[in-house]
């Protein structure tokens, strides 16, 4: 499946949507019954690895080189 720009921008905004909706209120308690809406952590994750496809596939889209791998490699006897 390849992924487009849109549609990494739109999980982009998808996920910074949900970013603000649950630091309005993470959680609430009634009585004895806690709900807690969603990690904060693993929705920061997301964010992050959209924002970096959206940036990778922007990059290609205007024809930018991405940055290429050097390796090296030690002979040992």
């Amino acid at each position: 499946m390849s992924i487009t720009l849109e549609t990494a921008n739109e999980h982009l905004n998808a996920w910074l949507a949900a970013e603000l909706a649950v630091t309005t209120g993470q959680s609430y308690k009634i009585g004895s019954r806690e709900l807690t809406r969603a990690n904060l952590m693993q929705i920061r994750e997301r964010i992050n690895f959209w924002r970096k496809e959206a940036d990778t596939l922007g990059k290609k889209q205007n024809g930018s080189k991405l940055p290429s791998r050097v390796r090296r490699y030690v002979p040992i006897d």
